[in-house]
């Protein structure tokens, strides 16, 4: 019994010292724990970017024309409709003439008494003057029968002048296109009063071609230095999502739109409609390329805009204290990478640097990378071209396959701010 007891101690022991070896290997050979990813970061690469500036703005006709009447009266005839193709010349709608008719008589009757007055004036001074050579008159009465005679030849240049005008309006009653287009607005029926008292009415709208179209934008003042007539650019319009549509710069106008202090500037694209797809009004999405770079040394734009959280210059602040705690002979680097990680963080922040014009660019922009030991670090470059996605790098120590940090993970907002 006694032996049976030793051996199980001897075994229970030698199970024992096994476990523990074991435990004491696995221990040795276990893998570190890596510290997760604190950071989201992105490689610096090479490719092309291109600039541009965005404005929204309306689609219309290159020549529209409104048609008014300088007559009133009432539309007897209506020979024009929407969407219809008219030449110049052709007639649009006609006004009752009824009127216009008997005002064309009525000066045709002053006329003809005009010249009846004349021709009595002009018996009566010759008359006189017979009178006169027997001294049976005197010289005024004599100028007198003159002046009769000039005020009746007056007269008839007043008749006929009045005849003229009702014989214009006569034919202003008729409403003719005054150029070869698509009337694409009308605002008069049949049997509606014209009445062009005090305005002149509008009763249709010509556009005089559809197939080559303009878009008026309206652009920001901080994006209007770096435009140039002639520059490209594309826009969608919410008809067709999927397809996007060229068009250029024809002109820059120099007069502003102040709206709540807001500055805008008129800028005029051209647009060719060959297919007639884009509508007279539609709402055009425009991006206009003002700069563009091939093949250069590029960041993602959120890489200007990312700094390190309060949490994260403490951590920095931590490790340079504790790498200056194991070596008296590093303790003055340690300073100064404790010095220069503070300093980093303490950078003025500047703006994001999207869509700026020329006269900008090459401005010095701190980013920053990841190290050997996965922990931030401070780079000064110089930016170029910029967008919303990427930004050129023109000079600085960082090189292309750096991975540069872009935001902080388990931060909802980019650049920890």
């Amino acid at each position: 019994m006694a032996f049976l007891t030793k051996k199980k101690i001897v075994l229970a022991v030698g199970l024992l010292v096994i476990g523990g070896g074991a435990a004491a290997y696995f221990s040795r050979n276990k893998a570190p724990v890596l510290e997760p990813p604190r950071f989201r970061t992105a490689a610096a690469d090479t490719g092309n970017i291109t600039q541009t500036v965005t404005a929204t703005g309306t689609i219309n006709p290159v020549a529209l024309i409104n048609i008014g009447s300088q007559v009133s009266g009432t539309v007897s005839e209506l020979k024009a409709d929407f969407n219809d193709h008219v030449t110049k010349g052709q007639v649009l709608l006609k006004l009752d003439p009824t009127i216009f008719n008997a005002q064309i008589r009525q000066a045709d009757a002053q006329l003809a008494s005009a010249r009846a007055s004349l021709k009595l004036a002009q018996a009566t001074h010759q008359r006189n003057q017979s009178l006169l050579t027997q001294n049976y008159i005197s010289p005024l009465a004599l100028d007198q029968s003159k002046r009769e005679v000039d005020v009746a030849q007056a007269n008839i240049q007043l008749a006929q002048a009045q005849l003229a005008r009702v014989q214009a309006d006569l034919d202003n009653s008729v409403i003719r296109s005054p150029i070869d287009g698509v009337i694409i607005k009308r605002t008069i029926d049949l049997g509606q009063t014209v009445a062009a008292s005090f305005t002149t009415p509008q009763l249709f709208q010509i556009a005089r071609d559809l197939t080559k179209m303009q878009i008026d934008t309206s652009v920001s003042e901080a994006d209007v230095g770096s435009l140039k007539e002639g520059q490209q650019a594309r826009f969608v319009v919410d008809a067709y999502p999927d397809k996007e549509f060229n068009a250029r710069m024809r002109q820059f106008r120099l007069a502003a739109n102040v709206l709540n202090n807001v500055v805008t500037y008129n800028v005029v694209l051209d647009v060719d409609n060959k297919d007639e797809l884009l509508k007279p009004g539609m709402t055009a999405q425009v991006r206009l390329l003002v700069g563009n770079r091939q093949n250069v040394l590029r960041v993602p734009t959120a890489a200007l805009r990312f700094r390190l959280s309060d949490e994260e210059i403490e951590k920095q602040k931590r490790l340079a204290e504790a790498a200056a705690g194991k070596s008296a002979s590093a303790s003055a680097s340690a300073s100064a990478a404790a010095t220069a990680a503070t300093a980093a963080t303490e950078a003025p922040q500047e703006d994001d640097a999207s869509f700026r014009t020329k006269a900008d660019l090459a401005r010095t922009f701190r980013i920053y990378t990841l190290d050997a030991k996965n922990q931030p670090k401070a780079l000064d470059v110089n930016i170029g071209l910029s967008n919303f996605r990427y930004t050129e790098v023109v000079s600085g120590d960082l090189k292309k396959g750096d991975k540069v940090i872009t935001r902080a993970i388990g931060n909802d907002k980019e650049g920890g701010m």
